[in-house]
């Protein structure tokens, strides 16, 4: 026999429209609210961020996360799971919009993210962070962004009539899971095989509605290319980084999704930063490992949080 409490009834007796306004409140019960939500950092509509303040005493850490989708979508709200356990462990944490390739090609989305990491910067004593202890995050296209700021030269200018742009892009670390460490066309084929050129992020991002187009005036794109490729910024000096991807090594490419998150394209540039002498960590279940850090949280709370 089966016993069916009041609860249970009363549940079973609502309207599916009923039902589903319940799940929605209490998964609204269960959501981390922002410290401070849709802030400007520019001015562009997508120039927006949350940021979420971690207790604790003294400045804090913090994590800033970039979203992914080929520079053509997504968006910066994410699972609060996946960024609770910063937040539990005193850092705090941001999650950035930023213009999309449909708006403006490059270098718009990563000189919006950017300006992103100099207006936090600008807010480290209203927000409380401490400004040599930020890290980015982020997948696929957050990745390449994330991976470019890390290994970039420093963007700020001291004598921009702008006082954000004055503010460091220099970050201390990045955690990236399936990212480009190239974008340039004429390097990633060779890596990877055509496939990887069917993702519209590779013609998109320089404006060109098809990869044929792309290709057919590769040298008016090449600097664009070459300049938004984060292998091509790789010295010794640069603060540490560790890659995730999955395990599917298969080459050619299997098709676009899989050609542009590959992990060649963390073998490409785990090799080459091992010749350099820079920190550099590659996480492939099965195939590459880590003597230091199993997991991206597990490197990312240890370089947050080291004295």
């Amino acid at each position: 026999m089966t016993i069916r409490t009041p609860c249970m009834l009363a549940i079973a007796m609502m309207l599916p429209q009923q039902v589903q306004f319940l799940a929605s409140a209490v998964a609204q019960s269960s959501a981390i609210a922002p410290t401070y939500e849709n802030v400007s950092y520019g001015p562009h509509a997508r120039n927006v961020l949350d940021f979420y303040q971690a207790k604790g005493d003294g400045p804090r850490p913090l994590l800033v996360y970039i979203h992914g989708g080929g520079w053509t979508s997504g968006d910066k709200k994410q699972d609060p799971a996946n960024f609770k356990p910063f937040l539990e462990k005193g850092i705090s944490y941001a999650a950035i919009n930023y213009r999309l390739t449909n708006q403006a090609i490059l270098p718009a989305p990563v000189h919006d993210a950017a300006r992103a990491i100099q207006f936090i910067r600008s807010k480290a004593k209203d927000w409380n962070i401490n400004s040599y202890r930020i890290a980015l995050t982020g997948g696929s296209a957050g990745a390449c962004t994330s991976m470019w700021l890390l290994l970039h030269d420093d963007l700020a200018d001291a004598n921009s009539s702008d006082p954000i742009a004055r503010y460091s892009t220099r970050v201390a670390a990045a955690a990236v899971s399936g990212g480009q460490t190239s974008i340039d066309p004429k390097i990633i084929e060779p890596w990877l095989g055509a496939n990887v050129l069917l993702h519209r992020m590779i013609n998109l991002s320089v404006g060109e509605p098809t990869i044929k187009g792309a290709l057919k005036n590769y040298d008016q794109h090449r600097k664009l290319y070459v300049e938004f490729s984060p292998y091509n910024h790789v010295d010794k000096n640069d603060p540490p980084l560790l890659m995730t991807y999955s395990n599917n090594m298969t080459l050619p490419s299997e098709n676009a999704g899989h050609g542009i998150h590959h992990p060649v394209y963390g073998v490409k540039l785990k090799e080459h930063s091992d010749k350099l002498g820079h920190e550099c960590h590659l996480l492939i279940p099965g195939v590459s490992k880590s003597d230091n850090y199993s997991t991206a949280n597990e490197f990312l709370l240890a370089k947050l949080l080291a004295p």
